[in-house]
């Protein structure tokens, strides 16, 4: 699954970001690309859950 995050914009909050979502499901497989503003995530879980990690971080889903 793929989520652009537009709020996304710098190095820190990538990492921040990937942090969260590893917690809450360490199998995931997450990849950050900082310049498309783009998550990309293989998982067993739903991308709703997903959604839900990255608005909780403070960040937008568009």
């Amino acid at each position: 699954m793929e989520f652009h995050v537009p709020t996304l914009d710098s190095k820190e909050k990538s990492t921040e970001l990937k942090e969260v979502i590893l917690t809450s499901e360490p199998n995931a497989d997450v990849n950050i690309d900082l310049d498309s503003k783009k998550i990309m995530i293989e998982s067993e879980a739903s991308a709703e859950t997903f959604k839900q990690l990255i608005v909780a971080t403070g960040h937008k889903i568009s």
